[in-house]
């Protein structure tokens, strides 16, 4: 006679969340995000390097102790700020790529650069925190990686994009970009090591020749973007309305034509 065994399995529920917890969970984050508000206002006015949890408790008139219970120090402040700059780049970047076709490549290029361009310039103490000066005694954790790729997951998407339709500087295609003589990537071992880090980060199917020119195109959009905003153009680009625009235009489409290179 067969015994048949009967096997339960016990799954375990999260119980759902009272009302009165959830709003004390909104209670905090309200908060959490006047606090970040008036961090936000202090960067404006005297810069990250003298942002004070004092001076931001005076202004939403609460003792520091109070402040203190929400957010721990200085520091957590800081990173509170510059992941909320990272994920407002990003989502403002993110919005502008997804309006283009898929399959226009240059334009989700140029899409995603005028879009750092102009969140920058309407943003400036922000993008100051971010792509400026470190703040001395600072370390950013390990938990604003996510928000600060934000921006070069849409150009390394790009990139992968740009190998699948062409096999343009792929890794197994055996073909490199136009030009690529005058990178030495594959005859350059240390070139492969330098790259390891971002290497891990970027599909297989990207040359190291195509990801040293994607690092090379964000290299440039980080730089043209702060000199612009630090005054580092002034007297060099004309200030007249829409000439600015105009030639970083200018400067995203010559960009684009040097990292997707027509392999033909």
């Amino acid at each position: 006679m067969a015994t048949t065994t009967t096997t339960t399995t016990t799954r375990t529920t999260t119980p759902p969340e009272s009302a009165s917890r959830r709003a004390r969970r909104r209670a905090r984050d309200e908060v959490i995000g006047e606090i970040v508000e008036a961090g936000r206002r202090q960067l404006a006015t005297e810069g990250a390097a003298a942002l004070s949890l004092r001076a931001v408790a005076r202004e939403l008139g609460m003792v520091s102790s109070a402040v203190y219970r929400y957010v721990a120090s200085r520091d957590e402040l800081l990173t509170l700020l510059i992941t909320d700059a990272y994920d407002s780049l990003g989502e403002y970047a993110e919005r502008a790529e997804a309006r283009v076709a898929r399959d226009d490549l240059p334009g989700r290029f140029v899409a995603t650069g005028q879009a750092f361009r102009r969140w920058a310039l309407r943003h400036p103490h922000e993008y100051a925190l971010i792509f400026g000066s470190p703040v001395p005694g600072y370390s950013a954790p390990e938990t604003t990686i996510a928000p600060a790729a934000r921006v070069p997951v849409l150009l390394i998407t790009v990139l992968a994009d740009h190998v699948a339709r062409s096999g343009a500087g792929s890794a197994t295609s055996g073909r490199q970009p136009a030009g690529s003589a005058d990178l030495p990537v594959r005859t350059d071992p240390g070139i492969r090591r330098a790259l390891a880090p971002v290497r891990a980060e970027v599909p297989e199917s990207v040359s190291d020749e195509l990801l040293v020119r994607g690092l090379m195109a964000w290299t440039y959009l980080i730089g043209a973007a702060t000199a612009e905003l630090f005054g580092h153009r002034h007297k060099v680009i004309a200030e007249t309305a829409g000439a600015r625009d105009a030639f970083f235009l200018v400067e995203l489409q010559r960009m684009c034509d040097f990292v997707l290179v027509d392999p033909s």
